[in-house]
């Protein structure tokens, strides 16, 4: 039986007495828990450690390329295009993906987007496209190539030989309580995308109430430690931070987010998610090396709904056929006149999970119908009997506990009355 090199119970010491791992320690330590020889309680004691204490930029870059090293690592310098991806910390109502992918692809910039899918309150990528007819998220390393190759973007589903510690690190993080810890954040999420080999990346973080790190101080702080490790592993990275005090757009859910992305790919939508969407593509083709194309043009003159079509058909997708619609509506009104002056994320979020938009477990299937429409925004003016927003689910006792969640968490007031602040979309840009 081969002598391991070191003894996890020591290292567990190391990191609860506040001192630092060295490489090597991490790289076995790393490589032992893949391998099974580390048990998942002494990793859950290693995770709580880290997340009391903390990690130096040397550590989290340590840990991020043990990660990587654990399993295999995707090249595209044989496409003959350079490559710029996007990676949201997700938020409610949160779709940039899908019209961003595509409106990158147009100035011949190659977007190799890995999704996932959603769990809890925010929603996942994948689960939006499935609402299409016929589209597929699984793609082998050779489809995924090609595709880029020739049609220039891909949304697809991570492989699972791409940092597979992470995937089981993640999920013992999940049921530990050790989820929001900053190093563990950044390099689960920067050893996924320097794996996947592209060589740009920008970093949407969200902060605000329905973000994961609803501090604004906490999400800038991953935010930098994530451009980082992005340009310690030579991918040229920076973040924006943007603002989910208030649900992004006015769809939440599966079908109804598609039909949102493609109304801003039409050059309409919400402003909010034409801006954020913009605000990404040029910070997408900037890393890339063309900061100086007309992002907007492209939305307004079709070009980007084009490459959508183009790119929904190669995954087997029909973008001309009907989305799902659910069975049962209800919908909520203002009870006066006045002025919407509050309206916060994660109650909505929560709601439409509850509806059927998310799933509580990653087995679990979504309703693609399911979710909410909002009507009105913080600032607009409404009247007595207007609808304020609209929940959709395919059973309607799932009503009654999504507006449960929804007490408290909007109010019509007076005209004049102090609107909620929500902030800026864009707090705050961050480079290496």
């Amino acid at each position: 039986m081969a002598v391991e090199a070191f003894d996890v119970v020591d290292l567990i010491r190391v990191k609860r007495d506040r001192g630092e791992l060295s490489t090597e320690q991490i790289d076995w330590l790393i490589d032992a828990y893949t391998r099974g020889y580390v048990a998942d309680e002494q990793m859950s004691a290693m995770t709580m450690a880290i997340f009391l204490n903390g990690m130096e930029r040397r550590e989290i870059r340590d840990l991020t390329m043990a990660m990587i090293a654990s399993g295999e690592r995707m090249s595209f310098a044989g496409l003959g295009k350079p490559t710029s991806d996007k990676h949201s910390t997700g938020g409610v109502g949160d779709k940039i993906t899908l019209p961003l992918m595509p409106l990158v692809a147009v100035f011949g910039v190659a977007v190799p987007q890995l999704s996932g899918r959603g769990l809890g309150h925010t929603g996942g990528t994948l689960d939006k496209l499935e609402s299409i007819p016929g589209w597929r998220a699984s793609l082998s390393p050779e489809e995924m190539f090609d595709q880029l190759r020739d049609v220039g973007g891909v949304i697809c589903a991570a492989g699972s030989g791409l940092a597979p510690a992470d995937g089981k690190l993640y999920a013992l993080r999940d049921i530990t309580g050790t989820v929001e810890a900053i190093p563990l954040i950044a390099s689960s999420i920067m050893s996924k995308k320097i794996a996947e080999g592209t060589g740009a990346l920008v970093l949407d973080v969200k902060f605000g109430s329905g973000a994961f790190l609803q501090d604004i101080e906490r999400s800038r702080e991953l935010a930098r430690t994530m451009v980082e490790l992005g340009t310690d592993a030579g991918v040229a990275t920076s973040a924006l931070l943007t603002n989910m005090n208030v649900p992004l757009g006015l769809a939440i859910g599966n079908a109804n987010e598609v039909r949102e992305s493609v109304e801003v790919l039409g050059g309409g939508g919400p402003s909010d998610v034409r801006a954020l969407t913009i605000a990404l593509a040029r910070e997408m083709l900037t890393l890339a090396g063309k900061p100086d194309v007309d992002v907007e043009a492209a939305l307004d003159d079709g070009r980007a709904m084009d490459k959508w079509r183009e790119v929904i058909r190669a995954q087997g997708g029909d973008p001309d056929a009907a989305l799902p619609v659910a069975k049962e509506t209800h919908v909520v009104a203002a009870e006066r006149d006045g002025v919407l002056v509050e309206q916060q994320a994660l109650p909505f979020g929560i709601a439409a999970w509850r509806l059927g938009a998310g799933r509580a477990r990653k087995q679990d299937p979504v309703q693609h119908a399911a979710g909410i429409d909002l009507h009105a925004k913080p600032g607009d003016a409404v009247t007595a009997g207007q609808p304020l927003f609209t929940l959709s689910a395919d059973e309607p006792e799932r009503f009654v506990r999504a507006l449960e969640a929804l007490e408290g968490s909007y109010r019509v007031g007076d005209a004049g009355e102090p609107v909620q602040d929500g902030g800026p979309l864009i707090a705050d840009r961050i480079t290496a």
